[in-house]
């Protein structure tokens, strides 16, 4: 019974439209509040232990360097060195797109963020030289699902938090993913610009070949500082963020774009997005307190393991989840309510903890270009003035990209887990 009430509490709240985190909590009260009121006195020991976390240091200061290196003049530089990158290949800003997408992915390690800084940049200027409104948007939103998937990754950090695997480990899991992802959408946008002739347009590099170089490497320098200093254990996974807010901060003031009013802007923007992850973070650990006092993940395993299908159906099943729960809940609620049901399941059918995770990252990252919650859908229809369904559209081709990426992961274990066997 209590169990009924759990679920169509949350159901309603979320029919009516109260976000996300606050669903799961309320849906937890009125489940104890309906057993037990005296029972209401876990739920402020439930949050906090969904947030003692140390891994969670990180999560605050990776945003907190991505604003910093996005206020100090970071994101046109980026673009410089993507049009650098693709001008030997005939590629246009659709390719430089991509490119950039991947490069700045690996510097905020958010998704939504990527879609903001560079499609506010990057669809104008595509339109103004010819490709249609449609397709600018489309590359730009979709592109953006990598920002998560190449480290370093807010969505990894909160997996680390509810798994326990190692947080470098998950970094390494993520680049070839991410790479791939990235390669076969340029592949695709190099495709459809040359049918369309959107390549007889000339993207120009705005500033000298040295110092477009240089600004590239010194973009690039602070996601492979993290991944070296993370997987070697010179520092642990907080400690490297630190150091990236250290390097941001520095690069910022040494280009002279980074000014205190933009420090103060980024520490209130980051406090901010810290908080409402927080919220929803807490809030779950009570829903999922619930649901394994009732033996629902226990439950849940017998009836996989005792079912006699064939594993490789139940990974598609489990791929299949991720993405129908992508497209109505954000991406920390849904790590956290399935890693600690499922992962215990997928393992004893023989999938290795760290593929967990990159499927749960790879698939929760097209859920974010998928309606109705899409939190890029929602950005590139800002940005673009058009309608969210019409991004949506715009953007699905690509996502196939996105699919074939993750059944790689599913089914071929090398793609997650070679280079952090291999470092």
């Amino acid at each position: 019974m209590n169990l009924i009430i759990l679920f169509v509490a949350l159901i309603v709240f979320i029919l009516i439209g109260v976000p996300i985190g606050y669903a799961l909590g309320g849906a937890g009260i009125i489940s104890f509040f309906a057993s037990n009121p005296d029972f209401l006195m876990l739920v402020p020991q439930r949050v906090f232990a969904g947030l003692n976390s140390y891994i969670l240091i990180a999560m605050p200061l990776f945003m907190l360097a991505g604003e910093l290196m996005n206020h100090g003049g970071l994101t046109k530089r980026l673009v410089n060195f993507a049009l650098l990158i693709c001008k030997p290949f005939r590629g246009g800003l659709g390719e430089v797109n991509v490119v950039a997408s991947m490069i700045f992915g690996g510097i905020t390690g958010s998704s939504v963020a990527d879609t903001s800084a560079l499609g506010s940049m990057l669809i104008p200027d595509m339109v103004e030289q010819g490709y249609s409104k449609e397709f600018s948007t489309g590359v730009t939103v979709a592109s953006s699902t990598v920002g998560m998937i190449i480290p370093p990754s807010i969505p990894m950090l909160m997996f680390a938090m509810v798994s326990g695997v190692s947080v470098g480990k998950l970094f390494m899991g993520g680049v070839i993913p991410g790479l791939l992802i990235g390669l076969f959408q340029l592949a695709f946008v190099w495709a459809v610009s040359e049918k369309r002739g959107y390549h007889k347009i000339e993207a120009k590099v705005t500033a000298g070949v040295g110092k477009v170089i240089f600004d590239g490497l010194v973009a690039l320098a602070m996601p492979l500082m993290i991944l070296v200093f993370t997987t070697r254990g010179v520092v642990t996974a907080s400690e490297s963020a630190a150091v990236a807010v250290v390097y941001a901060v520095v690069v910022g003031f040494l280009y002279r774009d980074l000014k205190w009013k933009h420090i103060v802007a980024s520490l209130k923007k980051t406090a901010i997005m810290t908080a409402t992850i927080m919220i929803i973070g807490g809030f779950t650990n009570v829903f999922t307190y619930i649901l394994a006092i009732n033996q629902v993940p226990t439950a849940i395993a017998n009836f996989i393991l005792g079912s006699n299908i064939p594993s490789w159906i139940i990974f598609i099943l489990f791929d299949i989840l991720v993405l129908v729960l992508g497209t109505f809940l954000d991406v920390v609620p849904c790590i956290m309510l399935i890693a600690p049901i499922l992962m215990p399941v997928m393992s004893q059918l023989g999938m290795n903890e760290i593929t967990f995770g990159m499927i749960l990252v790879v698939g929760l990252a097209i859920g974010l270009v998928t309606p109705p919650v899409g939190m890029c859908l929602n950005v590139g229809s800002k940005i673009s003035n058009m309608p969210i369904m019409d991004v949506f559209k715009s953007s699905a081709p690509f996502l196939v990209c996105n699919l074939v990426v993750l059944l790689l992961v599913t089914f071929v274990e090398p793609v997650s887990q070679w280079l952090p066997s291999f470092l």
